[in-house]
């Protein structure tokens, strides 16, 4: 029995052990934009990696407007020309909620806008919009910082020109924080990005960053504000090295030197009241931190408060003693409010007690994540983008329909509520006419924009296109017949660029198009039957300016339509027919050849052939003379002289 649960404890420390070293590291990524090496931060030897090849731009030397931002020298600014869209893309990211922390920075020259204004979006979601005068602020102004959910392996980070500058980034840094951080309600979760609006750290002189070194690892060091500007009253402060040990609804990641100060009101005024400036008609996230560590209060009930949130007791009867279990521990409340004013005001009334005492504050926007456009169709705009060779002036960064305030130039988007996705439902262009949807103004398109290059098969993963303007252009080669898939195409504008060969048999198949512009361009052979016979039903169809078509009234009559198979049959035919007559006249030449090799023999011989005929003529002259002697005397008799 003894055996037995010594092997049983044994196993339970193996199964522990092996699940402490099988927890992995938090994902961190901290980016110096425009730097060209690695760069080490002191004091705290922080490793910020080179930005290269994550995002165009121009690398700058620059520098931080405040002390909050990380002290690095360079950054990345994006100029205008290079497009009103640009987006850090970072790849392998794994899936979990992290801190998305953006520094803005300025260029260090003269002839800069060394403040410029524009907008952030992280993931698609547009999350910050940088307020004039924000260099001369030494809090969030700086810097956009939200907590998001990332679930496709990738990080996208993009900054949209306003017009008033070009943007320019000083650092990122992504962080991976526990999946339950900041959880504050059932609207917690993938659908929500919450953004960081304020936080303060009341008492405190000066504002912190980066003090606590020894920070948590799932989160970081944090900066936190001082209350001298925002809090009414600020001129009773107790601070103390005590616990700060916290109760389960705190946040899990926080320098623990929040709670070792605290700000207590004062019999003048013993309520304490903080303003904050927010955007009106939105929602936000509000997280209190106490700590009792005031050495007069030692036990529960000595100290109770109402509080309350624009005018709406939210905490009624807040007992930190009780609540945290103890004097010296930690308690965080949290709740959401709406609000439809521009103001935030915080009040803390005491009820027992003389004064009401706070550590911290931390106010978040709760922001609704986009839907984003769907994945297939985002793959085919970029094969667009590679094959057309878009000039970087159009962007076409990020994603194509979100952020709503700045879809692609050149792309028109629809909600489909099946998928829950965007789609991509044209591209083309109203000219002098302003085109509006329920979410934007939409004046842009992609004819007469000096595009080059083809029209490739990706196309077809735009199955959800309903018009296309591609007119006025060069774009050169064949059209490609992947294009008779897309079927709810009304519209097709190619005219006046440089396709050639012939027009695709599946155009045909594009039951719902009503306007086709093909003229100006290089195109040959016979047009489809089926587009023929569509004419007939009021479709507006235009070949003219093409010099090989034919078929239709208006164009030049075809020969003997053949199929494709008796093409080939004819081009198989002749293939034969060719080779037969080279076979006939290779062997007349070869029989030639011989023909006159022997005549060159014979006549190189002739003098020894001549000779040797009059000889074996004398030999049968002579054999011709003995016989008829012999045959003579014979006839005569014998000779007198025998």
């Amino acid at each position: 029995m003894l055996r037995f649960y010594c092997f049983f404890l044994f196993l339970c420390f193996c199964v522990g052990l092996q699940l402490v070293c099988s927890r992995h590291e938090p994902y961190v990524m901290r980016i110096s934009c425009g730097a060209r090496h690695d760069v080490h931060t002191a004091p705290t030897k922080t490793l910020w990696y080179k930005d290269f090849a994550y995002t165009g731009g121009i690398p700058y030397n620059g520098t931080s407007p405040s002390f909050i931002a990380p002290q690095l020298t360079t950054l990345r600014y994006f100029p205008l020309s290079e497009g009103p869209e640009n987006c850090y893309n970072i790849k392998r990211v794994p899936h979990g909620h992290y801190s998305v922390r953006i520094f803005f920075g300025m260029v260090v020259e003269p002839s800069f806008d060394n403040e410029p204004l524009f907008d952030v979006s992280v993931e698609g979601t547009l999350v910050y919009t940088l307020p004039s005068g924000w260099s001369n602020h030494d809090d969030e102004h700086v810097f956009v910082e939200t907590l998001i959910f990332l679930d496709d392996g990738t990080a996208s980070l993009c900054f949209h020109s306003t017009g008033h500058g070009d943007p320019a980034i000083l650092a990122i840094e992504i962080l991976q924080v526990d999946d339950r951080a900041y959880y504050f309600g059932p609207d917690f979760g993938k659908g929500t990005i919450i953004r960081t609006v304020k936080r303060l750290s009341c008492s405190a002189q000066e504002s912190m960053f980066d003090v606590d070194y020894s920070g948590d690892h799932w989160g970081g060091d944090r900066f936190w504000s001082s209350i001298k500007t925002f809090g009414q009253n600020s001129d009773r402060r107790i601070s103390t090295k005590n616990s700060t040990k916290s109760t389960s609804k705190a946040p899990n990641f926080y320098p623990g030197s929040i709670y070792q100060t605290a700000l207590l009101s004062t019999d003048n005024e013993p309520e304490l009241t903080y303003t904050v400036d927010v955007d009106s008609n939105k929602k936000y996230s509000v997280w209190l931190h106490f700590a009792e560590i005031d050495p007069s209060v030692t036990s529960a009930g000595q100290r109770v408060m109402d509080i309350s949130i624009n005018g709406d007791t939210v905490f009624p009867a807040v007992d930190i003693v009780k609540m945290a279990g103890g004097v010296n521990s930690a308690l965080v409340l949290n709740t959401t409010v709406p609000v439809s004013g521009r103001t935030l005001t915080i009040t803390l009334q005491p009820k027992n007690g003389t004064h009401a005492i706070i550590s911290a504050i931390e106010i978040f926007e709760v922001i609704i994540a986009e839907s984003k456009t769907l994945l297939d169709e985002v793959r085919g705009l970029q094969s667009l983008k590679n094959a057309l060779g878009l000039p970087l002036r159009l962007g076409w960064n990020g994603d194509p329909c979100v952020p709503q305030q700045h879809p692609w130039s050149g792309a028109d988007c629809q909600f489909d509520k099946t998928s829950n996705k965007w789609v991509i439902d044209g591209m083309y262009v109203i000219e002098l006419t302003l085109r509006y949807t329920s979410f934007y103004l939409y004046v842009s398109g992609l004819d007469n924009q000096g595009l080059r290059g083809f029209l490739p098969n990706e196309i077809s993963r735009l199955r959800h296109l309903q018009s296309i303007n591609l007119s006025g252009n060069s774009i050169h080669g064949p059209i490609p017949p992947a294009l008779g898939t897309v079927t709810s195409l009304d519209t097709l504008d190619l005219s006046y660029n440089f396709f050639n060969g012939s027009i695709p048999e599946s155009l045909g198949q594009l039951t719902s198009l009503r306007t086709l512009n093909l003229n100006g361009n290089s195109l040959s052979g016979r047009i489809p039957a089926a587009l023929g016979g569509r004419l007939l039903h009021r479709a507006k169809f235009n070949f003219t300016d093409n010099a090989g078509l034919c078929g239709i009234p208006g164009l030049p009559t075809c020969g003997t339509h053949l199929t494709v198979g008796a093409k080939i049959g004819i081009g198989l035919g002749a293939c034969v027919f060719v080779l037969l007559i080279a076979t006939c006249i290779t062997c007349w030449w070869k029989r030639r050849q011989n023909i006159l090799r022997v005549q060159r023999i014979a006549a190189r011989d002739a003098p020894y052939a001549k000779s040797r005929t009059q000889f074996n003529r004398d030999v049968q002259m002579a054999r011709s003379y003995s016989q008829e002697h012999t045959r003579t005397a014979a006839e005569n008799g014998p000779s007198l002289l025998t």
